[in-house]
């Protein structure tokens, strides 16, 4: 067996804690199973703005297969599709259909673009069915940071919380059937998020004003904030020393999930911060392939 590093992601912060982290591992691994790489697809428009994903697929001739959506951080305004490389790779090889998606980013695109964007990118998968070997009842999303909040949101809204957006495919379901964050933050109404750095860099430019002016939009951009019907089935990954997203952020989400009567699992990494590596990053890592298996491979 071959030794090689495999990337979950970068883990884009919220900002606080200045350029991105890459997560990386060395593992021991048997012979990799063939898989087929799309690069730059366009799946819409956004005004002038042009959406492109990345895709990655068994290619093995057989399916269909559940697909996964996999959302970048980057704090709202930054980051991107290509931190996510890796771990469409890692998933195709698992036997998943998995794409990395583009989303707007504030300033310049405040909430809810963003939101709408991923939405946009799960209905395009369904409507792929024929082209690529996908499974649509069966779509799983994985968010890390600001991605993981994002992942969140679309596990908590449908059609009716007018987060939708005007993209393409309007005939097709934005709905997930099992969600994954890495280090999200959950409730933006919440002063433990406030540090005026968060606030500066990353709150105000994705909301536009400060909590006291846009109380509404806080509310509205926070996944525990929502009483879905019928949610999917959660996981949610932090750590308990995370001092950017408390990890009461994760707790509060998963009392909200199950107030609702849905499911939802806390990995608590302790001792991890924001980002880990190590022993943390491998069972974060087996934590969240086991959780699909179970949720999407029925």
């Amino acid at each position: 067996m071959s030794r090689r590093t495999l990337l979950l992601g970068g883990l884009g912060v919220l900002g606080v804690l200045g350029p991105f982290l890459v997560w990386a591992f060395v593992v021991a691994q048997p012979p990799r199973p063939d898989i087929r790489l799309e690069r730059d697809i366009v799946f819409g428009h956004a005004g002038d703005e042009t959406l492109r994903l990345d895709l990655a697929m068994p290619n093995d001739g057989m399916g269909p297969y559940p697909a996964v959506v996999c959302i970048h951080g980057g704090g709202w305004v930054g980051g991107d599709r290509k931190q996510m490389h890796s771990t469409i790779e890692v998933l195709a090889r698992r036997g998943y259909v998995a794409i990395a998606p583009d989303y707007r980013v504030a300033p310049a695109h405040r909430f809810p673009a963003c939101v709408e964007d991923c939405k946009h990118a799960v209905r395009w998968l369904r409507a792929q069915v024929g082209k690529y070997p996908i499974y649509p009842l069966r779509v799983g999303v994985v968010g890390l940071s600001a991605g993981g909040h994002l992942a969140c949101m679309l596990g908590v809204t449908d059609a009716g919380d007018g987060l939708e957006g005007t993209g393409k495919h309007a005939s097709q379901s934005s709905q997930v059937q099992a969600v994954v964050s890495f280090a999200g933050p959950m409730d933006l109404t919440a002063e433990e998020l406030w540090s005026q750095e968060t606030l500066t860099r990353n709150l105000i430019p994705l909301l536009g004003g400060p909590p006291r002016e846009k109380p509404e939009r806080y509310s509205q951009a926070s996944p525990v904030r929502y009483r879905p019907r019928t949610p999917p089935p959660f996981l949610l990954v932090h750590g308990s020393a995370d001092t950017v997203v408390p990890i009461a952020q994760a707790h509060a989400l998963a009392d909200r999930l199950r107030e609702v009567g849905g499911q939802a699992r806390v990995v608590v990494l302790e001792g991890a911060g924001h980002t880990w590596a190590g022993d943390n990053l491998r069972l974060s890592i087996d934590k969240m392939l086991t959780f699909l298996d179970e949720t999407l491979k029925k």
